[in-house]
């Protein structure tokens, strides 16, 4: 008599490891000062989570002993009492470049190690200082570094891998298409000499102010078949925001391009896209300079960025740059403007004034 399940393949399982993964980045502000701290010493990050554990990383200016005092070094510590200790993957890099997508698909292959109650393992080596200095991560006198931590938990057993693979959401890139080929477009915008056409319900969706302007108390006028004139926004910004109102996202653009389309994208605060200008926000810290520095806290300061705001007072916090800055032009529009920022940036300028000359007289 036939078995009731002949005909049938082998049943399949698979032992999987249980991991929780994360990263933190540790910035290095006034790298240049740090370099006094002699070798084998030490300035400890906060503690971080990561995987159910406290974390905290480590950085040894002048290397963490004589034989690498030529290295920036960093070590990573288990910063908790846990018997037997953890195991995890982890890996260190610098952080605003392809070096993070590259650490971060290779954190399979890292070897697991264990760490101990409040210890840790550290990597002596982790670059040159001259090396350092001469790279794009030294910017403004700071860098970045990226830690990403994989805790192992255990392992279990589970069902072989499925026979249906579902990919990924393609939501984006449904809706940045739909934007392209304007395919059931219902309204026209009117921006400097162009004609932008999008769909109403998408616009509103992602803005208040669109929403009312398109479907609410603020629509006559703009009804289906009129255009909606914008005012004091160039065409290229505007696409610019749409591609965001539609993705999530900024289209791809060359470093100066990124640079004066983020100042105008701050006015997105009219539209109600507080996440838009946080990203904006975010790019501009980097392009903060002695040439931009002036214009970049005047638009912090007319659009309510507090944290760009503090990156600016942060690179002028340096004597060297304010010094720089207060001889460029953009100064004297920022006294125009924002007369309060200048006060300030002149009392920065006694302060500084002021330390130098308490450090001359101690010194002699």
């Amino acid at each position: 008599m036939a078995s009731s399940g002949a005909g049938r393949g082998p049943s399949r399982s698979v032992v999987v490891a249980n991991t929780t993964s994360g990263h933190h980045l540790l910035t290095i502000h006034g790298y240049s000062r740090t370099k006094a701290i002699p070798t084998g010493k030490r300035v400890k990050s906060r503690s971080f989570f990561i995987g159910g554990h406290r974390w905290r990383m480590e950085y040894y200016p002048n290397g963490s002993r004589p034989a690498v005092a030529d290295f920036v070094s960093l070590s990573l510590l288990l910063h908790e009492d846990v018997t037997p200790g953890v195991k995890a993957q982890f890996d260190i890099c610098l952080a605003g470049g392809e070096e993070e997508a590259l650490q971060a698909a290779s954190m399979a292959s890292r070897p697991v190690d264990h760490f101990p109650s409040q210890r840790g393992w550290a990597y002596s080596t982790f670059i040159k200082r001259d090396e350092l200095e001469s790279s794009k991560h030294l910017r403004n006198d700071s860098f970045t570094v990226r830690c990403d931590i994989v805790v192992f938990h255990g392992y279990r057993a589970a069902d072989a891998a499925a026979f249906v693979s579902v990919p990924p959401c393609d939501l984006r890139q449904n809706l940045s298409r739909l934007l392209e080929t304007k395919m059931g477009a219902d309204v026209v915008f009117d921006v400097g000499s162009e004609t932008i056409a999008a769909h109403r319900c998408v616009l509103a969706a992602c803005s208040p102010v669109f929403a009312a302007e398109l479907f609410g108390p603020m629509k006559e006028g703009n009804a289906a078949g009129s255009s909606v004139r914008v005012e004091d926004m160039d065409a290229e910004v505007f696409k610019a925001l749409l591609r965001y109102a539609y993705t999530g996202s900024l289209p791809d653009m060359r470093k100066e391009e990124e640079d004066v389309t983020c100042q105008h994208l701050l006015a997105a605060d009219r539209y109600g896209m507080e996440r838009l200008k946080l990203m904006c926000e975010e790019k501009l810290c980097k392009y903060i300079d002695v040439g931009r520095a002036a214009t970049i806290l005047m638009l912090a300061e007319r659009h309510h960025c507090e944290g760009l705001k503090k990156a600016c007072f942060n690179f002028l916090a340096l004597p060297a740059n304010l010094r720089a800055t207060v001889a460029t032009d953009g100064l004297q529009h920022l006294s125009e403007s924002c007369p309060s920022l200048m006060v300030k940036l002149m009392a920065m300028s006694f302060d500084n004034a002021s330390e130098c000359s308490s450090n001359v007289k101690t010194c002699f």
